[in-house]
């Protein structure tokens, strides 16, 4: 059994911007995968700009492992519909997490460690941030969905 460096908590905030799937609007949900482990949200409906500000929780065995992030309408009959898909890294934040344990010098709240852009390599939208708040390391993304023709979706990592 792999031996687990700790807990992954992702905060998926909201949506913005959606691909309409259905007549007027879409049921969104996000399903995140890292390795074998999967979780995902719970569906809103019939919105375009949908608020989850829900947790799921990943079990980290390899910081080296991508979280692939899919979008899907839930659809009560038939298949529920891909509505695009993004990924990111956790190497940047691990190492952060990281470099804190070893120097847990005390960092003023708000202070940001490590800050990401938007690349060819990645599916941020914006520049993502590593902050040290309230004595916790957490990451701020945003990320430009792919394979669909808009959207974008907010997570918060701890």
């Amino acid at each position: 059994m792999e031996s687990v460096l700790g807990l992954l908590r992702v905060r998926v905030i909201r949506g913005v911007n959606l691909a309409n799937r259905d007549l007027r609007s879409s049921d969104p949900y996000v399903l995140l995968t890292m390795g074998n482990q999967k979780v995902m949200t719970a569906h809103v409906k019939k919105n375009l700009n949908p608020e989850w500000n829900e947790e799921l929780t990943l079990a980290v065995v390899d910081p080296a492992l991508t979280v692939k992030l899919e979008l899907y309408d839930k659809d009560t009959l038939g298949l529920d519909d891909r509505m695009g898909d993004a990924e990111f890294e956790i190497q940047p934040f691990m190492e952060a997490m990281k470099a804190h344990e070893e120097h847990p010098e005390e960092v003023p709240s708000g202070t940001i460690i490590r800050r990401l852009a938007p690349s060819r390599q990645n599916c941020l939208a914006e520049d993502s941030s590593i902050v040290w708040v309230d004595g916790k390391i957490v990451q701020y993304i945003t990320l430009r969905l792919r394979n669909v023709e808009c959207g974008e979706v907010e997570l918060q990592l701890q």
